[in-house]
């Protein structure tokens, strides 16, 4: 069975950093791509990072050089490192995984993924 859980959300101000933290059991790196998005109240769920089987990654435009997707496979534990924070980054923020192969933009699209983490909220305050 999958699980993901994720942790490490917290409240900080803009220009601070968080490392969120995504335990996953159930499922092995090398044949799952791994992606994290986030939901603003309002908005619809959007795809933040995601790395692949073979370990590249993507990521939105609105996170590149900000933030920094990672595995660790010895400990079966996803990252995302969030750097120079804004704002407009507050949302809560999940972690996903499809055993599909991905090609392209589509990481992206959450419609592709079968399991979701419950979520861990970030907010950044001006």
């Amino acid at each position: 069975q999958v699980q993901l859980v994720e942790s490490g959300g917290g409240s900080v101000q803009a220009g601070g950093s968080l490392r969120l933290s995504c335990a996953s059991s159930g499922i092995t790196y090398s044949s799952y791509c791994m992606g994290w998005f986030r939901q603003a109240p309002g908005k619809e769920r959007e795809g933040v990072a995601g790395i692949h089987r073979d370990g590249s990654t993507s990521y939105a435009d609105s996170v590149k050089g900000r933030f920094t997707i990672s595995q660790d496979n010895a400990k079966n534990t996803l990252y995302l490192q969030m750097n120079s924070l804004k704002p407009e980054d507050t949302a809560m923020y999940y972690c996903a995984a499809t055993p599909r192969v991905l090609y392209g933009g589509s990481w992206s699209r959450r419609d592709l993924y079968n399991y979701w983490g419950q979520g861990t909220q970030v907010t950044v305050s001006s």
